[in-house]
Protein backbone atom coordinates (compact mmCIF):
# COMPACT_ATOMS: atom_id res chain seq x y z
CA UNK A 1 0.00 0.00 0.00
CA UNK A 2 1.11 3.82 -0.66
CA UNK A 3 -1.05 7.22 -0.33
CA UNK A 4 -0.02 10.15 -1.53
CA UNK A 5 -1.48 12.90 0.42
CA UNK A 6 -1.01 16.48 -1.66
CA UNK A 7 0.19 19.25 1.32
CA UNK A 8 0.43 22.17 -1.35
CA UNK A 9 1.69 22.09 -5.38
CA UNK A 10 5.07 21.22 -3.93
CA UNK A 11 4.67 19.13 -0.68
CA UNK A 12 3.06 15.76 -0.55
CA UNK A 13 2.56 13.41 3.08
CA UNK A 14 3.23 10.13 1.53
CA UNK A 15 2.25 6.73 3.39
CA UNK A 16 4.48 3.45 2.63
CA UNK A 17 3.08 0.25 4.16
CA UNK A 18 6.01 -1.72 5.66
CA UNK A 19 6.09 -4.36 8.64
CA UNK A 20 4.49 -3.09 11.78
CA UNK A 21 7.87 -3.93 13.55
CA UNK A 22 10.18 -3.27 10.95
CA UNK A 23 12.46 0.04 12.10
CA UNK A 24 11.56 3.09 9.29
CA UNK A 25 15.52 4.01 10.26
CA UNK A 26 16.71 1.13 8.50
CA UNK A 27 15.10 2.03 5.08
CA UNK A 28 17.84 4.49 2.85
CA UNK A 29 15.48 7.41 0.89
CA UNK A 30 16.56 5.79 -2.20
CA UNK A 31 14.72 2.82 -0.95
CA UNK A 32 11.50 4.54 -0.11
CA UNK A 33 11.51 6.23 -3.09
CA UNK A 34 11.92 3.16 -5.24
CA UNK A 35 8.93 1.81 -2.99
CA UNK A 36 6.79 4.28 -3.35
CA UNK A 37 7.51 4.64 -7.07
CA UNK A 38 6.58 0.83 -7.63
CA UNK A 39 3.46 0.93 -5.62
CA UNK A 40 2.16 4.48 -7.39
CA UNK A 41 3.04 4.82 -10.35
CA UNK A 42 4.00 0.97 -11.32
CA UNK A 43 7.67 1.44 -11.18
CA UNK A 44 7.74 3.88 -14.20
CA UNK A 45 10.36 6.39 -12.48
CA UNK A 46 8.10 9.48 -12.90
CA UNK A 47 7.16 9.89 -9.41
CA UNK A 48 9.07 13.53 -8.37
CA UNK A 49 11.46 12.55 -5.51
CA UNK A 50 12.96 14.75 -2.74
CA UNK A 51 14.20 15.05 0.42
CA UNK A 52 12.26 12.78 3.10
CA UNK A 53 11.89 15.26 6.01
CA UNK A 54 9.84 13.06 8.34
CA UNK A 55 9.39 9.26 8.99
CA UNK A 56 6.86 8.62 11.54
CA UNK A 57 5.66 4.38 11.78
CA UNK A 58 1.24 5.36 11.38
CA UNK A 59 -0.71 2.88 13.08
CA UNK A 60 -3.85 1.97 11.44
CA UNK A 61 -6.18 3.36 14.61
CA UNK A 62 -9.35 4.43 14.75
CA UNK A 63 -11.15 5.53 17.44
CA UNK A 64 -14.90 7.16 18.37
CA UNK A 65 -15.66 9.44 21.54
CA UNK A 66 -19.20 8.27 22.24
CA UNK A 67 -19.57 11.92 24.44
CA UNK A 68 -18.63 14.27 21.93
CA UNK A 69 -20.75 17.06 24.13
CA UNK A 70 -21.24 18.06 27.74
CA UNK A 71 -23.09 21.02 28.08
CA UNK A 72 -21.55 23.77 26.60
CA UNK A 73 -18.47 21.75 25.74
CA UNK A 74 -18.15 20.26 22.39
CA UNK A 75 -15.54 17.71 20.78
CA UNK A 76 -14.67 17.81 17.34
CA UNK A 77 -12.39 16.23 14.40
CA UNK A 78 -9.49 14.52 15.72
CA UNK A 79 -10.57 14.74 19.49
CA UNK A 80 -13.93 13.04 18.58
CA UNK A 81 -12.60 10.58 16.14
CA UNK A 82 -9.85 8.82 14.68
CA UNK A 83 -10.18 7.15 11.47
CA UNK A 84 -6.67 5.25 9.15
CA UNK A 85 -5.18 7.24 6.79
CA UNK A 86 -6.54 5.03 4.34
CA UNK A 87 -10.15 6.59 3.09
CA UNK A 88 -8.84 10.27 3.18
CA UNK A 89 -11.99 10.46 5.60
CA UNK A 90 -10.22 12.83 8.87
CA UNK A 91 -9.97 16.16 7.31
CA UNK A 92 -13.85 16.22 5.69
CA UNK A 93 -15.15 14.62 8.88
CA UNK A 94 -13.72 17.43 11.20
CA UNK A 95 -15.02 20.23 8.73
CA UNK A 96 -18.45 18.31 9.01
CA UNK A 97 -18.19 18.67 12.69
CA UNK A 98 -17.27 22.40 12.86
CA UNK A 99 -20.04 23.15 10.16
CA UNK A 100 -22.47 21.23 12.60
CA UNK A 101 -21.40 22.82 15.35
CA UNK A 102 -21.35 26.26 13.68
CA UNK A 103 -25.15 26.12 12.47
CA UNK A 104 -26.02 25.21 16.17
CA UNK A 105 -23.87 27.66 17.62
CA UNK A 106 -25.74 30.34 14.58
CA UNK A 107 -28.95 29.15 15.24
CA UNK A 108 -28.35 29.53 19.39
CA UNK A 109 -27.34 33.37 18.49
CA UNK A 110 -30.03 34.05 16.53
CA UNK A 111 -32.62 32.41 18.19
CA UNK A 112 -31.86 31.69 21.36
CA UNK A 113 -33.05 27.79 20.83
CA UNK A 114 -30.41 25.21 21.56
CA UNK A 115 -32.13 22.69 19.88
CA UNK A 116 -29.46 22.45 17.15
CA UNK A 117 -26.84 22.33 19.77
CA UNK A 118 -28.51 19.21 21.39
CA UNK A 119 -28.48 17.94 18.68
CA UNK A 120 -24.94 17.97 17.83
CA UNK A 121 -23.94 14.76 19.67
CA UNK A 122 -26.61 12.50 17.96
CA UNK A 123 -25.81 13.43 14.47
CA UNK A 124 -21.45 13.76 14.29
CA UNK A 125 -21.80 10.44 16.07
CA UNK A 126 -24.26 8.86 13.25
CA UNK A 127 -21.73 10.87 10.44
CA UNK A 128 -18.53 9.35 12.39
CA UNK A 129 -19.90 5.53 12.53
CA UNK A 130 -20.47 5.52 8.99
CA UNK A 131 -16.86 7.20 8.69
CA UNK A 132 -15.56 4.41 10.70
CA UNK A 133 -17.18 1.67 8.59
CA UNK A 134 -15.78 3.27 5.16
CA UNK A 135 -12.35 3.59 7.23
CA UNK A 136 -12.31 0.04 7.78
CA UNK A 137 -13.62 -1.09 4.79
CA UNK A 138 -10.86 0.95 2.79
CA UNK A 139 -8.09 -0.38 4.89
CA UNK A 140 -9.02 -3.80 4.95
CA UNK A 141 -9.34 -3.34 1.08
CA UNK A 142 -5.75 -1.17 0.36
CA UNK A 143 -3.43 -2.79 3.17
CA UNK A 144 -2.38 -6.70 2.91
CA UNK A 145 -2.24 -7.70 6.73
CA UNK A 146 0.41 -9.20 8.57
CA UNK A 147 -0.08 -12.71 8.38
CA UNK A 148 -3.02 -12.45 5.44
CA UNK A 149 -3.71 -15.86 4.25
CA UNK A 150 -4.25 -16.57 0.60
CA UNK A 151 -7.92 -17.09 0.92
CA UNK A 152 -7.96 -13.42 2.60
CA UNK A 153 -5.57 -11.79 0.01
CA UNK A 154 -8.18 -13.16 -2.92
CA UNK A 155 -11.56 -12.24 -0.81
CA UNK A 156 -9.70 -8.45 -0.47
CA UNK A 157 -8.90 -8.74 -4.27
CA UNK A 158 -12.25 -9.91 -5.22
CA UNK A 159 -13.42 -6.74 -3.44
CA UNK A 160 -11.59 -4.55 -5.41
CA UNK A 161 -12.70 -7.00 -8.52
CA UNK A 162 -16.54 -5.69 -8.09
CA UNK A 163 -15.63 -2.14 -7.36
CA UNK A 164 -14.08 -1.97 -10.86
CA UNK A 165 -17.01 -4.25 -12.94
CA UNK A 166 -19.95 -3.12 -10.78
CA UNK A 167 -21.35 0.43 -11.97
CA UNK A 168 -23.76 -0.45 -8.98
CA UNK A 169 -20.68 -1.20 -6.29
CA UNK A 170 -19.08 1.68 -8.14
CA UNK A 171 -22.26 3.86 -7.51
CA UNK A 172 -22.30 2.67 -3.28
CA UNK A 173 -18.75 3.28 -3.08
CA UNK A 174 -18.60 6.81 -4.49
CA UNK A 175 -21.72 7.85 -2.26
CA UNK A 176 -19.40 6.63 0.53
CA UNK A 177 -16.66 8.20 -0.04
CA UNK A 178 -18.02 11.96 -1.11
CA UNK A 179 -21.00 11.74 0.97
CA UNK A 180 -19.82 10.39 4.30
CA UNK A 181 -18.73 13.73 5.03
CA UNK A 182 -22.01 15.84 4.67
CA UNK A 183 -23.66 16.54 7.88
Amino acid sequence: FALQSMRSPDVSRLYLQVPPDEPIHLRSDEEIWHELDLRLTGGTGKLPTGTITERVLVGLRAHVEEHMQYRTLFLLGDAAHIVPPSAAKGLNMAVADARLLAEGLDHWYRSGRRDLLDGYQSRSLRRAWHGQEFSEFMTSLLHVSPGESAAEGRMRRARLDLLRRSSTAATAFAEQYVGLSRP
